[in-house]
């Protein structure tokens, strides 16, 4: 039924916690797991790397002459190199982790997280995506956004969300 499981992860609580159903559905089916990363060189007014807020380029609090103070409140972009890196130690760390003898690919790439992530899944053809969420709620998910909710939207791809527990 499954033969290719789809694992992104950011490194969060939330991945963490959907890592353990990926690589069991992984072990039943005996499917390769893929885990894959996504970095992204554009940080969000808040200073997080992956929040998405294509359509704001500054907040209007934030003068023009304060753009070079660094606030957190403009877009900047982060060292993607450096990302990378961090994304590959991930990734590199997923596949040590889970139980020998489940196969275990690892990519990193370069883009929009949820467009990547479903793309990528249609180019492996992935029978599954299994992601973590962070739980948010009310004003948080809403400014924060959901690569989760965006990938569940957007996959033609089954995809199997697990919460982090509280």
């Amino acid at each position: 039924m499954y033969d290719t499981i789809l694992f992104p992860t950011d490194g969060s609580e939330g991945a963490e916690a959907a890592l353990e159903h990926a690589a069991d559905v992984a072990k039943q089916y005996d499917a390769t797991l893929h885990t894959v990363f996504v970095a992204q060189k554009e940080i969000g007014p808040s200073g997080m790397v992956g929040e998405e807020h294509d359509d704001v380029e500054k907040s209007d609090m934030v003068g023009e002459d304060h753009e070079s103070r660094g606030s957190g409140m403009v877009k900047t972009e982060a060292d993607l190199g450096a990302i990378e890196e961090q994304g590959q130690a991930l990734v590199d760390g997923v596949a040590g982790s889970v139980e020998p003898g489940i196969p275990v690919e690892t990519t990193v790439l370069q883009g929009n997280p949820h467009e990547r992530i479903v793309d990528y899944a249609d180019e492996m053809g992935a029978d599954l995506i299994v992601m973590g969420t962070h739980g948010r709620t009310g004003v948080d998910r809403y400014l924060l956004g959901s690569v989760t909710e965006r990938v569940v939207r957007t996959s033609d791809v089954p995809v199997l969300t697990v919460r982090m527990d509280a």
